[in-house]
Order: C-alpha cells, then structure tokens, then sequence
C-alpha cells in the first residue's frame, strides 16, 4: 500500500493515512447500531445501488463476519464492504458492495478492506473471491485487478446480469468478476 501501513490490534485493524494530519481509521465487524450509518454512506457514494435500511440492519446482524466497517477515532464511518459465502459455493467470499467515502479516497482503503475481510479467521477456507461491477466502473476494477494480484491469483470476468434483468430501471450491465483460486491469506 502506497503511503499506508497496516497494524492489527486484537479484533480490529488501523489503516494509517498518507497524511499525518488524517486520523487513522480502524477496520472492524459491524454493528447493529451502524445500519443507519452504512446506509447513509452507500446513498453518499454514487453509483452504488441503495439498499433499504432495514437490508443494512441485517447485513449488521447477519453477515458482520463477512463485513468490514472502515470508522475513523471520531466514529464518523469512511467504508464499508458487504459480503457473504453463497450457501452452495463455501469456499468463495461474494462481495457486494465496497463503499468508500469521497472524503477518505485515494488511499486505497477499499483494498484495505478487502484484505482485512480475507485475514479473518473464520474465512480462512475461502479460495475464491466474487463480485460484480459494472463495465464502466474503472476504480473497481482496479480495486480488485490490483487484489488479484497481490494474492498471486487469477482474474477473470464474465457476463452475470444483463441489464434487462433489472427490470427496465437505469441499471448497467453486471459483469461478474472471479478472483482464485488463492491459497495464502494476504499480510
């Protein structure tokens, strides 16, 4: 990571900022009490689809081992990852969706985050990551082209939902992108 280090603390990590001044961010689990936060901050990063409240409430209380809440020591949330393992494909991560704050980009945290959520020890058996991003979505792609990399592994992309699917809303194609198989936890 260019201008950042990471440092693990018992159940959370810190991502030290570029700058001085910036207060580093610790990485950590969800919590219920963070629904109403994470849904603001998904409505504040275009073009990511906003789920209701209620969605992000369970992501909090369902999936919070397969989530990465990026907080800063104010408590003012910079990022978040949701993921799950699909129940017929155990080994893979599927992440949903990584948010990251315009105030708190170009620091590379939504691969901080990535890394972070791979670390856990209750992922240790995932070998295979999975998203989907849209054709245009160029910071995304290299998000996760640059993870592929670092984890030594493959990357490839296929076509997953066709805009028609999405019913007539304004809505890009959703081209899956497949990361594996990895063997090594990232450091």
């Amino acid at each position: 990571m260019r201008g950042q280090d990471l440092a693990t603390s018992n159940d959370a990590s810190a991502v030290q900022p570029a700058s001085a001044q910036a207060p580093a961010l610790q990485l950590r689990q969800p919590r219920r009490a963070d629904g109403a936060a994470l849904h603001r901050l998904i409505t504040e990063c275009p073009p990511l689809d906003v789920n209701s409240l209620y969605a992000y409430l369970l992501l909090c209380e369902h999936f919070a081992s397969t989530c990465v809440v990026a907080e800063s020591a104010g408590g003012r949330i910079d990022g978040f990852i949701s993921a799950y393992v699909p129940p017929a494909k155990p080994d893979v991560i599927f992440v949903w969706q990584v948010a990251v704050h315009a105030r708190a980009r170009g620091q590379r945290l939504g691969r901080a985050m990535l890394r972070e959520l791979l670390r856990r020890d209750e992922l240790k058996h995932i070998r295979h990551l999975e998203t989907t991003v849209g054709p245009d979505n160029q910071a995304s792609r290299r998000t996760f082209t640059g993870l592929a990399a670092e984890l030594g592994a493959h990357i490839s992309e296929q076509p997953f939902f066709d805009r028609q699917l999405f019913g007539g809303a304004d809505h890009d194609d959703e081209m899956l992108l497949k990361i594996g198989p990895f063997a090594l936890r990232p450091e």
